[in-house]
Order: C-alpha cells, then structure tokens, then sequence
C-alpha cells in the first residue's frame, strides 16, 4: 500500500516539513483549494503543486477532489460545457502525471455532520453526527451552522460562494430523483472515463458520509448494492471506488469486510477511520484503533490485503487532540498517530500471512 495525507496546500497550517517526519510515508493527496466546482484545473498550477510537495521529498499521490459541477449531477442544460471542462481537467492532471482523482456525486451537502467540535471525555475533540438534530432544521440552516464551528478554516463545501447561491441550487435540484441522479452519474462516466483511460487517471467516488438521505436529497452511493450499480454501469478499472470506512461504517447495516471483498477489485482509493455508533443515525468519529469505536479495524485491514488491494490509503479524519489548533477532522497529531497504527496492522497481517505460507 502506499501511505498518505491529506494536505491543503500552502494554507494548511501543517507544513510538508511535518508530514515528511510520519514514519515510511510516502507522499499527501492534495488539492488547489481556490478552485470552484466547473473550473478547469490548469496544467501550470498542477504542475507547481507537484512541485511544492516533491521540493519537500515527498510525492502527490493524487487529488482530493476535483469538485462536480451541480449541472452535472442535476442533469440540466448546461451539464455538457461542465463536463468538457471535467474532461480537459483530468487531461491535465494526466500530463502531470497525477493517475487519482477522488469525487463526490452528492446533491448540495458533500457531507455533513452536527458538531465540528464534541468534546470527548479525554478531552480530545471530534466530529458528530446527529439526525435528531438535523430533522429540526432547514437545509439553508445547516451552513450556519457548519461555518460556525469551522474555526475560521474554509472547509470543502460548505464554501460562502454556495451558500450565496443556495436558493439557486435548490431550484436546480427540483424534482431531481434518486434515478434521475444516478443516470446523470451514469452520464457522466460515460462521458470521461474513456478520457480517463486515455490519460492513466483512475476515478474514485467517495461515498455519502453521513450513508443515507439528508434534507431529502437522493443519494446513490450509500451501500454495497449503490456502488456495485455505478462500477457495473461502465466497467473500467478506471471507474472506481474511494472506500471510506468511516462513511459506509456510520450505517451498521453496511457489513465493510463484505463489501470490501465483494468490490474491492475496483476500490481505487482507501480513507481509513473509525466511528462509533451513539444511538439511531447518530455517530462519533473516534481515534483509528479498533478498541476507540464500533468498527473492526484489524478485519478491515485484513480484508484489503486479502482482495490484493496495493492502492493508496489515508487516514482519515483525526481527533483535534494536545490544544492543536486545526481544520476540523485534519489535525496532524491524532492523523499521524493513526497512519502508525494502519502501518502497524498492514505489518502483522503480512507477517502472520508469510508465517502460514512457511
């Protein structure tokens, strides 16, 4: 496996230099913040990201994300002009030899949580979901209160400009159904992934986090049936998977070893985090290791090995934790803690393979 970070470029408040002192890793997912869903991603200003994360010795392993224009997901007139700016991006990316782009394909809410900042009991802080919460609010009120637990950071999004234009966006989105949504996905692969094939650039879509209906909004990439749908609809190697353990596994109904078996010929991209389960629809996002949340980390570790998965893989959301003051979910201290015990897993599982085969 290839290990990484996540890394937000030059405003990040974790330097290259830090990330380069993470034991065996081997290079950051980044992204060019400033860019809106639509742009198109040009070849200088890929080439002087890659360029400002080789200079420190490591490498760009891939992009996260290259954001979707909601006339693509939405279907509307305009979803043609988006996508050739998609395409022309991905032929970019190729050129500077970037081969992994990760996606979303979410009406609106990339993704959502009710509190940036629960404290736990250590004292440590994390991410929390809570529908109860949710189902007592109106869609526009959930950027208030997303931007004002966000530290001051801005976060993937929930950036202003979309809130400014969130009467638009809902109007846009009228009447669009779970099937209208997955045909418009389906559109929309058809559309790039022979550019993607072209240019050695493998697609992950990332599940819906949290894994079910927000607001009412369809969602379509919510389980094992939804993602077995959308690798099926244009089968390449190239239309793939981002498999996030944290986002499938706030369902409890997703078995993750399952799934991971069953897809894992197509996961293209892992983020690796635990959560625990806290009552109906409601969720923590804890420390890595198996003894902090309701997942089994070690199962699914041994599962990736186990369907051959060599890819690369990220810790994912981390606990704000020793009065570190950070984007919320990407902090250095508790990230780089579970990256170690990733690494430490993956080590024991292949050891104790290669004990059996003697």
């Amino acid at each position: 496996m290839k290990w990484s970070f996540r890394w937000y470029g030059q405003s990040d408040t974790i330097p290259l230099s830090n990330i380069k002192q993470i034991p065996a890793i081997d290079g950051v997912i980044g992204t060019l913040l400033g860019k809106m869903p639509g742009d198109v991603w040009q070849v200088q200003e890929i080439q002087d990201l890659k360029n400002s994360i080789e200079n420190e010795g490591l490498k760009l392993l891939g992009i996260e994300s290259v954001a979707i224009h909601d006339s693509i997901k939405a279907g509307s007139e305009e979803r043609d002009y988006y996508i050739d700016n998609y395409i022309q991006t991905i032929r970019n990316l190729g050129k500077c030899g970037i081969d992994l782009v990760c996606y979303s394909f979410k009406p609106i809410f990339g993704w959502a949580k009710t509190d940036l900042n629960f404290q736990n009991e250590d004292g440590s802080n994390t991410l929390m979901y809570d529908q109860a919460v949710v189902e007592n609010m109106q869609p526009s009120e959930m950027y208030t209160l997303i931007n004002s637990q966000s530290k001051g950071f801005k976060l993937s999004g929930w950036e202003e400009e979309r809130l400014n234009k969130f009467t638009n966006l809902l109007k846009l989105y009228e009447g669009v159904t779970e099937e209208n949504l997955f045909d418009n996905l389906k559109y929309f692969l058809e559309r790039i992934i022979p550019v993607c094939e072209e240019a050695d650039v493998r697609m992950g879509i990332h599940p819906d986090d949290p894994p079910w209906e927000l607001f009412d909004f369809p969602r379509i990439t919510r389980n094992l049936t939804d993602l077995q749908r959308i690798i099926e609809c244009v089968d390449s190697p190239y239309n793939g998977i981002t498999f996030c353990t944290g986002a499938l596994g706030a369902d409890p109904k997703n078995d993750l070893v399952d799934m991971i078996h069953k897809v894992g010929h197509r996961i293209n991209f892992v983020h690796f985090r635990n959560v625990e389960y806290l009552g109906n629809k409601k969720f923590k996002e804890t420390a890595h290791p198996s003894t902090e949340g309701s997942l089994d980390m070690y199962d699914l570790m041994k599962a990736l090995i186990e369907v051959g998965f060599d890819g690369v893989v990220r810790p994912d959301h981390g606990r704000a934790v020793w009065g570190e003051i950070a984007r919320p979910g990407y902090g250095l201290y508790d990230r780089a803690m579970g990256l170690t015990y990733m690494q430490g897993l993956n080590e024991a599982i292949m050891k104790n393979k290669k004990m059996k085969k003697d």
